[in-house]
């Protein structure tokens, strides 16, 4: 039997420029506080306009940037490493900069454990973006129409 909860999710955000503003962190805290989700392990990438990339974790941004992001309870695993950052900054045009982050979903994890006591394989376990499901909603109705 596993002892490690989960499930876990990784997202990428993108975001223009190269400060982070912090404006998604009270949507995040949110998230923390209720126990729905638990952040184990944040890095933030910057692509300056010549290309040249720098990665940071939490504790190393700028102040101005870190006040922000200070009252999230995020941890450092070491999840994300050096081949994760260059994936991410591979997608990331000039001049732009994206959140790397990976937490546990909390709200689902006696769920995990479950298929996991009972021998359990996820197989298929995909996200479906927002603009397929309302793409897919609006096709559904306009054939009932």
């Amino acid at each position: 039997m596993s002892t490690i909860p989960g499930p876990f999710e990784v997202m990428v955000v993108k975001f223009p420029g190269n400060h982070f503003s912090g404006e998604i962190v009270p949507s995040l805290q949110e998230l923390v506080d209720k126990g729905i989700i638990k952040i184990v392990d944040v890095v933030f990438v910057q692509k300056d306009a010549d290309n040249s990339v720098q990665a940071f974790e939490l504790n190393d941004l700028p102040p101005d940037e870190l006040t922000a992001f200070e009252s999230l309870a995020a941890e450092s695993r070491g999840l994300l490493n050096e081949g994760d950052v260059e994936g991410v900054a591979d997608l990331l045009e000039p001049n732009s900069s994206a959140g790397l982050m990976v937490w546990e979903n909390v709200w689902a994890s006696d769920f995990a454990q479950a298929v996991r006591n009972a021998d359990g394989q996820v197989l298929v376990d995909e996200p479906i973006p927002a603009q397929t499901v309302e793409a897919a909603m609006k096709a559904a109705a306009s054939f009932r129409a």
